[in-house]
């Protein structure tokens, strides 16, 4: 997830670090929102020199849990799909917004089943480098954004389950689950069959795996046994040298099995 790293550097030379660091796949938040025609091609020809691929992205400002702006959603995500397709990016990262006060909880709950039933039409069948395009629903916890709706992966997993569409997913943030909820490797075992993405980061800081109370091992571990096969990000900002760091978590991801 390439805002938490090497932020000193222009775009292409931060996706070499991200090659040194032992990685073929980055994940956006949007950073292509102002680029011209020339700025594509810089950012397509130095991942296709480095063997890097954009896998994922965020940068929808409107959220699902509003229905007032359920159209606005829409139309952002079908202005997004040229981006992704010039960067053959398949994923979008989905929010749901913040708390709409004079709304019902049940009813924002509802709006980000309507809403993404409706998005999956958008994406319904389409593919970008040969993947099929995958909407992933995103929860964060109140620590770090008090307004935020959607906090907790009960709530997440619900809505996506009602949802029901191969192509809208759960993003499984294990840092953010910790803070709120926690019991993380209970909720994979449960529900692997509807994560299409897992962010890592340890808790507190939000730094590498290792400097604080997750056990990523065992969750990697998990992961290996149930043969989960999407991405895992690293979302994490380093404690000290950045390279270093990246590869210590691959290694340790390897080293459960996960690939």
């Amino acid at each position: 997830m390439l805002w938490t790293v090497f932020h000193d550097l222009p775009f292409e030379e931060r996706l070499a670090k991200v090659a040194e660091s032992g990685y073929s796949n980055v994940q956006l938040v949007g950073e292509y929102s102002k680029w011209t025609t020339a700025d594509f091609d810089r950012a397509n020809a130095a991942a296709k020199r480095l063997g890097i691929q954009f896998d994922a992205t965020a940068g929808l400002h409107n959220g699902v849990a509003n229905p007032a702006v359920r159209d606005a959603v829409l139309a952002e995500l079908k202005q997004a799909l040229t981006p992704m397709e010039t960067l053959s990016c398949p994923a979008m990262i989905v929010l749901s917004g913040n708390v709409v006060p004079d709304l019902s909880h049940q009813a924002q709950l509802d709006s980000c089943v309507e809403t993404l039933k409706q998005a999956a039409k958008v994406v319904e069948g389409k593919t970008i480098a040969g993947q099929p395009v995958r909407l992933l629903l995103e929860c964060i916890h109140v620590e770090e954004n008090p307004k935020y709706f959607l906090t907790s992966a009960k709530e997440g997993i619900e809505v996506v389950r009602a949802v029901n569409h191969p192509q809208v997913q759960f993003l499984y943030d294990i840092y953010h689950e910790q803070m709120g909820f926690g019991n993380l490797i209970e909720k994979i075992d449960k529900h692997v069959d509807v994560i299409g993405l897992i962010h890592v980061a340890d808790v507190p800081g939000r730094h590498e795996p290792g400097t604080g109370e997750i056990d990523y091992g065992n969750i990697f571990k998990k992961l290996a046994q149930l043969n989960y096969r999407h991405n895992i990000a690293m979302e994490f900002i380093p404690t000290g040298d950045q390279v270093a760091a990246l590869k210590a978590a691959k290694v340790l991801a390897l080293s459960a099995g996960t690939v």
